[in-house]
């Protein structure tokens, strides 16, 4: 299967440097690239690619607004791009407002070429490109300091007991099997939850999951670290 990549970044040796990597692998092809938020939003609808790879940090529109722009909407069963964020900047702050953005994933741009690929493999294929150590290190910075809960928060309500701890281990950075194991559950049984978490919260993977869950203080940080 051919993943469609977009390039957004208004540099222009970055852009070719990104799109060289991408184009030397056999399944992976650049649809297109911008070098603006505007214009990536209007390439994104004409070149349907499968990822973005967004840059925050550009003129006319921003990343992190582009990106909440091209994935609004979206959810499980919705085939709107994933978008992957680039930074030159290791900067926490950046990867929490990517996640509310809508982000599936936060990668520097000094990151190896196969790191790259393989990130652009993984969030084409459904998954999030979220470690549980940055899980912790971003949440606990910055969800403490969050506004009230939002609109999307609140549909946590609308979750089971069993689907809530589901999600707070989601948000744990626990995998499938790790959550199977902590619930002494089946993995079937686990992706099962995990599909009617991301149904009922209207999200398409573990990233946005995330979000949700510290904008609706299901996971507190200093709290609920000691399982991060």
């Amino acid at each position: 299967m051919e993943l469609r990549v977009l390039v957004v970044d208004d540099d222009v040796p970055t852009r070719i440097g990104l799109r060289t990597i991408l184009d030397a692998e056999p399944d992976i092809t650049v649809v297109g690239e911008a070098d603006d938020g505007v214009q990536a939003c209007a390439l994104t609808r004409t070149t349907d690619p499968d990822v973005v790879l967004m840059d925050v940090r550009m003129h006319n529109l921003d990343g992190l607004e582009a990106t909440r722009r091209i994935t609004m909407g979206a959810s499980a069963e919705d085939p709107t791009p994933r978008v992957i964020v680039l930074t030159t900047f290791d900067d926490d702050e950046y990867v929490f407002r990517a996640l509310q953005a809508g982000a599936s994933g936060f990668m520097l741009k000094r990151a190896p070429a196969e790191e790259l690929v393989d990130a652009v493999r993984l969030v084409a294929s459904g998954d999030a490109l979220l470690t549980p150590e940055l899980t912790k290190r971003i949440v606990a910075r910055f969800a403490a300091d969050a506004p009230q809960p939002t609109g999307r928060a609140a549909l946590v309500s609308r979750l089971t007991e069993r689907e809530r701890e589901v999600l707070v281990l989601i948000a744990r950075g626990l995998s499938n099997r790790e959550i199977a194991t902590d619930l002494t559950v089946g993995i079937e049984t686990v992706k099962t939850h995990v599909k009617r978490v991301f149904m009922k919260l209207g999200v398409r993977d573990r990233a946005q999951a995330v979000a949700v869950a510290y904008e609706a203080r299901v996971v507190v940080p200093g709290r609920d670290d000691d399982g991060a």
